[in-house]
C-alpha cells in the first residue's frame, strides 16, 4: 500500500485515547490527515468530543480532522492504517475487538512498548495472532518519544520497523515531519525488544538516583544494561546494530 502525507483523503485510525495515542492523533491531524481516535466507550468518546482536548494534554485542541469515536466499525472503514497506542497488557483484547473491522490491505502499527504478560510475546506477534492481516502489513514503532515534548513540537525521532519495506516506507511517509523524524528498519524483533527492555534500565536508573548511588553507578548501569539488552536481543533473533539506534 502506498500512503502519502500529501493526500487529503488519507485516513488513520488510532486505537487508544491514551496520552500517547491522542498525541499521535493530534500530530497527524495538524497535518490535515483524517484521524479517528477510537475510545473505549461512548462516554469517553463524548467527553473528548465535548471538551475538544484530552484531560492530560490541556491546551492542545483537537484539529478539525480529528474525530473521537466509540464506533470502531465506522472509525476503521477505509482506514489506510490502524495504529495501536495502548498499554501492552491490553493489546490482545483490543486487537480482538478490532479484528472484524481490519481487512484487506490495511496497515497495522504497534506503538506500544512492552511484552505480553504471561507469554512474553512481542506486540506484533499478538497482533498477528488476533488480526486477519499478513505479517507484511504489520509494523512496530519505537523510539525516545515523550508525548509532552512531541505535542509542543520539540524535535524528536523514531523508528518504524517491518519485514516489508513497502509497509515501513508507507508509515514513514504518513508520519514524517520537520519535528518528527521517522526512520525505517527491517529488524522488527530488535525494535520491539529495544523499546520494551529499555524501560527496565530506565527504572533502575531512577532507583540509582533515589538511593543516591551517584553518577558512576548509573553510568555503569546504563552501559552494562545496554550490553545485556543487546545480548538478549541477539539471542532472540534481533540484529545487534538495532540496539545502538533509536529503537
Amino acid at each position: 500500500m502506498e500512503l502519502s502525507s500529501d493526500t487529503p483523503s488519507s485516513q488513520i485510525a488510532i486505537v487508544g485515547a491514551t496520552t500517547w495515542g491522542t498525541t499521535l492523533a493530534i500530530v497527524l491531524a495538524r497535518r490535515g490527515i483524517n484521524v479517528r481516535l477510537l475510545a473505549r466507550s461512548q462516554a469517553e468518546s463524548e467527553r473528548l468530543g465535548i471538551a475538544g482536548e484530552h484531560p492530560r494534554l490541556p491546551g492542545h485542541r483537537f484539529p478539525p480532522s480529528l474525530v473521537p469515536t466509540a464506533d470502531w466499525g465506522s472509525g476503521m472503514v477505509d482506514a489506510d492504517a490502524v495504529i495501536f497506542a495502548i498499554p501492552s497488557h491490553s493489546m490482545r483484547d483490543n486487537a480482538r475487538r478490532a479484528s472484524p473491522f481490519i481487512l484487506g490491505s490495511t496497515l497495522v502499527v504497534s506503538a506500544s512498548k512492552g511484552l505480553e504478560q504471561g507469554t512474553d510475546k512481542r506486540m506484533t506477534v499478538v497482533l498477528g495472532e488476533e488480526l486477519q492481516v499478513g505479517p507484511e502489513q504489520i509494523c512496530a514503532l519505537s523510539g525516545p518519544n515523550l508525548a509532552h515534548e512531541i505535542i509542543v513540537g520539540l524535535p524528536t525521532s523514531t523508528v518504524v520497523a517491518s519485514n516489508s519495506t513497502s509497509a515501513s516506507g508507507a508509515i514513514q511517509a504518513i508520519m514524517n515531519s520537520s519535528e518528527l523524524r521517522v526512520y525505517t528498519n527491517s529488524d522488527v524483533i530488535g525494535t520491539e525488544l529495544g523499546g520494551a527492555l529499555k524501560n527496565v534500565i530506565a527504572i533502575s536508573a531512577g532507583v540509582c538516583d533515589g538511593m543516591a548511588l551517584g553518577d558512576n553507578a548509573k553510568a555503569a548501569l546504563l552501559t552494562r544494561g545496554l550490553a545485556e539488552m543487546t545480548r538478549l536481543g541477539v539471542a532472540m533473533g534481533a540484529e545487534e546494530a538495532t540496539f545502538s539506534g533509536n529503537a
